[in-house]
C-alpha cells in the first residue's frame, strides 16, 4: 500500500500492517486469507461485533427502498424508529427521562455540544475533568482529556479546565472526591464556580481505572451542591460494554447529560447522542448544528440493534458471565506476577506496570493472531475490548494467546508491586 499519500498521523496501521478486506463477527479477515481475532473492536464501536446479520440485513433492506441517507435533523421513519425504540427498550425501563439531542457523527462531537450548553445553561465557564480522563481530540474535548501526548500539539489553547484527581489516584487511603468538595467550599480554594463536572465511570484510555460506588456517588452529590451539571461520558462505556447498557447504572446515580456514541449504531456507522434533562435541554432553535447529525442509516442499524439484543436482560447477563470468565483466568495468571487486573465486564485489561513489556505483548499477540490495544498513563495496560457476542470458545482463546505470550516469551519475575493501585476489578461486579 502506498502510505506516502496518507497522513504521518495514520496509528493502528503501524501496529496492525496487514491489509484487511472482511470481516465478520469476532474476526478481521486480511487480503491473504489470515485471520484476526479482534479484541480491538472498532476502539468499543462494533460492540455486537462485525457485520452483525440482523443490522446488515435492515441496512440492505433501507438502501434498497431508497430510504433517505442524510436527513440533517429533518423529521424521517428511519428516525423516529430509533427515537421510539430508544425510548421503549432503554430510557423507559430504566426510568430515565431524557431528551435526545444528535449533535453530530462522532463522541467527541457529543462532548462539545454538552459543554457548550452546560456554560449557555449556568453562565459559567470551569469545566471540572479527572486525571487520566480521556474525551476526545477536538479543541475542547482536549482541554478535558489528561493524556500529554494527546494535548502537546494544542496546549496553549487548552482552557476552562480544573484537573482534579480521580479516584484512587493518590492510592486507596485519600478520598479525592473529598479534597474536591473542600476545594470548591473554600472560597480560597482557588477554583471558579463549575459549569459542569465531566466523568467517565470507567477509564477506558486512561487505564481501565474503575471508581468505588461512594466515590461517584459523592462526586454525584458534590455537583448538585454546587450548582453544576454532571456530564457521564458514555461514549467508550456505553452499549454494554461493561454488562448494562450504560455503565452509570451500576452506580446509582442519575447524570444531567449523558454522551453516547461508537456502538449507538451498532454497525460501526458515525453516530452520537446527548441524553438531557429536561431541565437542561435550553438550546434555541439552531443554536447548535451539524451537517451530518441526521444519518439515517445509522438509525437503521442503532434501531435494528437495540431490538435484537436489548428487547430482555439476557445480553446484559451474558456480558457479566463473559466477563467473569475473562476476570477469573487473567487473575489466575496475574496474580502470581503482581499484575493487576482493570475494568468491568468486557472492557478489561491486564496491567504488566511496563510500558515497554505491554508494547512486546501487543506485538507478538498480533503475530499470532490476535488484536489487542494498549491504554494508561504510559501504555502500560494490555486492554481488552472484544465484541460483546464473542463465543465462550473464542473469548478463551483470545486470553491464553496473551496469557502464552506473556509467560513463555516476555514475563520477568515480577513482586506484588501493582496490589492497592487504582482501577482493582477484585470489586464484586456492581460493587
Amino acid at each position: 500500500m502506498k502510505e506516502d499519500i496518507e497522513s504521518e498521523v495514520r496509528n493502528y496501521c503501524r501496529s496492525y500492517p496487514a491489509k484487511f478486506a472482511e470481516a465478520k463477527g469476532s474476526y478481521v479477515i486480511a487480503q491473504t486469507g489470515d485471520k484476526y481475532l479482534d479484541f480491538l473492536a472498532g476502539c468499543g464501536s462494533l460492540n455486537y461485533g462485525h457485520n452483525d446479520p440482523v443490522m446488515q440485513s435492515a441496512l440492505q433492506d433501507y438502501i434498497s427502498s431508497d430510504g433517505i441517507a442524510l436527513g440533517l435533523d429533518l423529521r424521517t421513519s428511519a428516525k423516529q424508529e430509533f427515537i421510539d425504540t430508544f425510548e421503549d427498550l432503554i430510557l423507559r425501563p430504566r426510568s430515565l427521562e431524557y431528551r435526545i439531542q444528535f449533535p453530530g457523527p462522532t463522541g467527541a462531537n457529543a462532548v462539545e455540544a454538552a459543554v457548550k450548553l452546560a456554560r449557555k445553561v449556568t453562565g459559567r465557564t470551569n469545566i471540572i475533568a479527572f486525571t487520566n480522563a480521556f474525551h476526545g481530540c477536538s479543541l475542547g474535548a482536549l482541554a478535558l482529556t489528561g493524556n500529554s501526548y494527546h494535548r502537546r500539539a494544542s496546549s496553549s489553547m487548552l482552557h476552562g479546565v480544573h484537573r482534579a484527581m480521580y479516584d484512587g489516584y493518590l492510592g486507596p487511603s485519600c478520598d479525592t472526591a473529598e479534597s474536591l468538595r473542600k476545594l470548591l467550599s473554600d472560597p480560597s480554594g482557588g477554583i471558579d464556580k463549575p459549569a459542569a463536572i465531566i466523568l467517565e465511570v470507567v477509564q477506558g484510555e486512561g487505564g481501565l481505572n474503575v471508581p468505588t460506588r461512594r466515590w461517584v456517588k459523592n462526586i454525584e452529590q458534590i455537583a448538585r451542591q454546587h450548582g453544576a451539571i454532571l456530564i457521564v461520558d458514555e461514549i467508550q462505556t456505553g452499549c454494554g460494554r461493561t454488562g448494562p447498557f450504560f455503565a452509570f447504572e451500576a452506580f446509582d446515580i442519575r447524570p444531567d447529560m449523558v454522551l453516547v456514541a461508537k456502538s449507538i449504531s451498532g454497525f460501526g456507522l458515525p453516530m452520537s447522542l446527548v441524553l438531557l434533562a429536561p431541565c437542561v435541554d435550553l438550546w434555541r432553535p439552531g443554536e447548535h448544528t451539524g451537517t451530518f447529525r441526521g444519518n439515517n442509516h445509522a438509525f437503521v442499524t442503532a434501531t435494528a440493534a437495540l431490538r435484537e439484543y436489548w428487547r430482555d436482560e439476557h445480553f446484559e447477563h451474558e456480558t457479566a458471565r463473559k466477563g467473569r470468565i475473562a476476570n477469573k483466568i487473567l487473575s489466575e495468571f496475574a496474580i502470581p506476577f503482581g499484575y493487576l487486573v482493570k475494568g468491568r465486564g468486557l472492557m478489561l485489561g491486564l496491567d504488566v506496570i511496563d510500558s515497554k513489556l505491554a508494547a512486546q505483548v501487543k506485538a507478538e499477540a498480533y503475530q499470532q493472531k490476535l488484536i489487542v490495544e494498549l491504554c494508561g498513563p504510559s501504555d502500560e495496560v494490555i486492554k481488552l475490548m472484544p465484541p460483546l457476542t464473542v463465543s465462550d470458545e473464542e473469548l478463551i482463546a483470545g486470553i491464553n494467546v496473551l496469557v502464552s505470550t506473556i509467560r513463555t516469551a516476555f514475563c520477568p519475575e515480577r513482586t506484588n508491586e501493582a496490589v492497592g493501585r487504582s482501577g482493582d476489578s477484585r470489586i464484586p461486579w456492581g460493587g
